[in-house]
């Protein structure tokens, strides 16, 4: 962690970096939303977050600006290197072939998944609540990014935790009624109610997929003040998982 910033532990390819923001960098949002909250829909002061965006870019030395998403739970995947749409896309992931555009999504329990080719051909980044996980997003990304998946590397970021995370018979049954093993993920926590490991949920797809360099994981976003939690505070910020390739990488 260097000035509340967490860099991912993965053998990413010469010119592919990442980042994790943390609510312990510097600045402009208030309480509940201290201090660096990068959502622009969870009812934050517009003012701070555009200010704290523009501090972001600064902090990591960006080459350019994030190419932020409006995430809606979906398996729509943008591709950022085509023509600039105005405002936020409606997608939960993104890739880029392409040096100097910063990929990013933002998360507060959900998960976020970081993508590259070993070669460093190309990248994607994807937010996966349970619903995007269920229908899908994960192979989505993996069919934009359009490289044979034993190539790709995949860092698993900050999420909930299986020992904070309870959810209903309705959330099983999206994973199990489609993949009976993917019961293993989920322990009975009350009747009708189980604990739901969203990371082994992911691991699992992402092996069905043929991606077998698999890294991180291992957060709880419940548990660790580090990082915006929807379920433990409700009213709070949403923090971002970056992946940028360098424009030199191009």
């Amino acid at each position: 962690m260097d000035h509340g910033i967490l860099v991912p532990d993965w053998p990413a390819p010469p010119g592919v970096r990442a980042a994790v923001t943390t609510r312990r960098m510097d600045g402009r949002s208030q309480v509940p939303f201290d201090r660096m909250n990068l959502g622009a829909r969870c009812g934050d002061d517009a003012a701070a977050v555009a200010a704290n965006r523009a501090a972001l870019v600064d902090a990591l030395q960006l080459p350019s600006a994030p190419s932020w998403l409006q995430q809606v739970h979906g398996i729509d995947v943008v591709d950022a290197d085509c023509a600039v749409v105005e405002g936020e896309p409606r997608a939960d992931a993104a890739v880029s072939r392409e040096g100097g555009a910063v990929l990013a999504v933002l998360t507060a329990d959900c998960l976020p998944l970081l993508f590259c080719a070993d070669d460093a051909a190309a990248i994607a980044v994807a937010h996966a609540g349970w619903r995007g996980l269920a229908a899908g997003v994960i192979e989505a990304t993996l069919a934009r990014l359009a490289c044979a998946n034993g190539r790709v590397l995949a860092w698993i970021g900050p999420a909930i935790g299986v020992a904070s995370y309870e959810v209903g018979e309705e959330v099983r049954a999206a994973f199990v009624d489609a993949d009976a093993g993917a019961a293993r993920a989920f322990e009975t926590s009350r009747p009708g109610h189980w604990r739901c490991d969203l990371e082994a949920l992911a691991r699992r797809r992402l092996a069905a997929a043929g991606v077998t360099s698999v890294f991180g994981g291992g957060f709880d976003t419940f548990a660790d003040t580090r990082f915006y939690s929807y379920r433990r505070e409700a009213r709070t910020g949403r923090f971002a998982s970056l992946v940028w390739r360098e424009p030199s990488a191009s």
